[in-house]
């Protein structure tokens, strides 16, 4: 458990670690969206003997695609609570996210207990 006393981590550096997430997060997209293109001009020349082949491959893109933007879209709400001054706190709990876990996932959420939990429905 986090004691009340313990401080967040620096601003300065959250906003380090929240722009090199978002700018390594932007490139692979960018590399996703590549590949399609690169498979889109392919596919006029393409043997059509293995129509499952780019099929698979455009599949498991978007998935990877899908799964960049979320993690974008959590990168978003972390430079928001650090606007707002929340950056560092469990969004459920309010305690504080230690400096490891953030270091490691700079758009944690919660803190690695609540993370761990089951979800109860």
């Amino acid at each position: 458990m986090s004691g009340a006393g313990e401080e967040q981590m620096d601003e300065q550096r959250a906003r380090e670690l929240l722009a090199e997430e978002r700018r390594h997060i932007e490139a692979l997209l960018a590399e996703v969206g590549g590949r399609v293109e690169v498979r889109e001009a392919g596919d006029e020349h393409a043997d059509r003997d293995d129509g499952a082949q780019p099929l698979t491959a455009e599949e498991t893109d978007e998935a990877v695609a899908s799964g960049l933007r979320s993690r974008l879209a959590a990168i978003a709400r972390a430079e928001a609570r650090l606007e707002a001054g929340t950056y560092g706190r469990s969004v459920k709990s309010g305690e504080v996210i230690p400096d490891e876990r953030l270091e490691a996932d700079p758009a944690a959420e919660l803190t690695v207990e609540e993370a761990a939990a089951p979800t109860r429905r």
